[in-house]
């Protein structure tokens, strides 16, 4: 889209206003937004993820060697935008939605140093309905899984792990 005052640059800034509850939008580039007195709040200000995702990716970009003993993680690149997981780790963006399954091994990495996890497990309705009791026994049999490893307690532990896949197996008959 072009700029709507110059009609010769790419319109970069978008600025919705409703005045007089009538919708005004301005469609500007970065040079005719600047003569109108506009100018981004965020412009000088680096982005945080960016800078951390950065420094996690490219201190240990070349220590881990990936499923074919290949070292080198800088050639793996996105099919379909062409961004590497190097450029990834310099600017902390993907390119394009692709890039989540081109990097999906080294971004489970990353969130788990982040994180501790890379399986996201989101909060449970406190109400008590029959739908959520296998959820919420898996989630206390994991519970009592880790606590279990970590007092190197393993025959409790593979009867829990054995009970969380019967529990997991049967909710998903009941899905289907």
């Amino acid at each position: 889209m072009l700029c709507q005052d110059c009609n010769k640059r790419e319109a970069t800034i978008h600025l919705t206003q409703i005045i007089n509850n009538e919708k005004v939008v301005l469609n500007l580039c970065k040079i005719c937004a600047e003569k109108r007195g506009f100018h981004s709040p965020f412009e000088q200000m680096p982005f945080p993820l960016a800078e951390l995702v950065s420094g996690m990716v490219g201190s240990n970009i070349l220590k881990k060697p990936d499923k074919t003993g290949k070292i080198d993680k800088k050639d793996l690149k996105c099919t379909n935008c062409g961004l590497t997981f190097s450029e990834f780790g310099r600017i902390g963006r993907f390119g394009c939605a692709n890039c989540y399954n081109v990097f999906r091994v080294e971004l489970n990495d990353l969130l788990r140093r982040i994180h501790g996890s890379a399986e996201h497990r989101g909060h449970v309705a406190e109400t008590p309905t029959e739908e959520l009791q296998p959820l919420r026994e898996e989630k206390r049999l994991r519970d009592k899984l880790k606590k279990a490893i970590e007092t190197e307690d393993f025959e409790t532990a593979a009867e829990l792990r054995d009970r969380i896949r019967e529990l997991s197996l049967k909710s998903k008959e009941e899905g289907s």
